[in-house]
């Protein structure tokens, strides 16, 4: 199968307003319907990696997300420090204030199946099913938290699966349709983050944290059962911008 690149996508339903004579209603739905359709294509066989299935009803949210791909907020965040020479060794230590956040917990066989199911709930949430009705907005980074077992070894089947409300939606956040969604105030956090790129699974994640302690050297400044993936960008591209967050404890 031939990849379909979301780029390829930002043009459909433009070319017909341009025809000329009738018919132009029936044209422009048979381009929604087409768009439709090949999104899903591509978004079933992205699915199909993560070992989990895409159901229809996931079809509106898909292409609702992507004519909406070049909005994304930040979560608000101060750099307090950056450290390393060059990019693929640098890592950068943030803060995060206290902000709301809809949660998902999923505990399935493999990392990428919880974190794929959790984030078909919540781009349902953003999308419309809450309270308000409408799209919600986007914001970057997803967050994933994760544990490892007393070896550091493997992961925890249990992965928290968060996004960030958007800052008009700080103070009254939409109520979540899906009782599987959880709004909840996180507190402040201090991180040490490190840029990597393409699939998270937990052989990449256990390999991406080994490397980092391996840069940063022995320390008791961050939490070691405890981690977060933070992800940029859709599951559908291929070499997508990642992070290891290190927690710092409490002082």
């Amino acid at each position: 199968m031939a990849r379909i690149r979301l780029e390829d996508l930002d043009g459909l339903g433009e070319e017909e307003e341009e025809d000329e004579g009738g018919g132009g209603e029936d044209e422009d739905e048979d381009e929604d319907e087409e768009e439709r359709g090949r999104l899903f294509a591509h978004w079933e066989v992205v699915a199909s990696t993560h070992r989990v299935s895409l159901p229809p009803d996931m079809a509106g949210p898909i292409v609702q997300m992507n004519r909406h791909s070049q909005a994304r907020e930040p979560v608000p965040h101060v750099a307090l420090s950056r450290h390393g020479k060059c990019e693929e060794a640098a890592y950068e230590e943030r803060h995060y204030p206290a902000g709301k956040w809809a949660c998902v917990t999923k505990g399935e066989p493999l990392y990428e199946q919880s974190i794929s199911l959790s984030f078909m709930k919540l781009m349902r949430y953003i999308c419309k099913e809450n309270s308000v009705g409408r799209y919600l907005g986007m914001t970057v980074p997803v967050l994933n938290e994760i544990h490892l077992n007393e070896q550091g070894t493997e992961l925890e089947r249990e992965v928290l699966t968060a996004y960030y409300l958007p800052g008009q939606f700080q103070q009254n956040p939409p109520v979540p349709m899906d009782p599987e969604i959880h709004i909840t105030e996180r507190a402040p956090l201090r991180v040490i983050t490190r840029v990597f790129y393409g699939i998270t699974t937990e052989e990449t994640i256990l390999r991406e944290i080994g490397l980092f302690w391996e840069l940063l050297g022995s320390t008791d400044a961050v939490l070691r059962e405890t981690y977060i993936v933070a992800t940029y960008q859709n599951p559908s591209v291929p070499q997508r911008r990642n992070e290891i967050w290190f927690i710092r404890r409490a002082e």
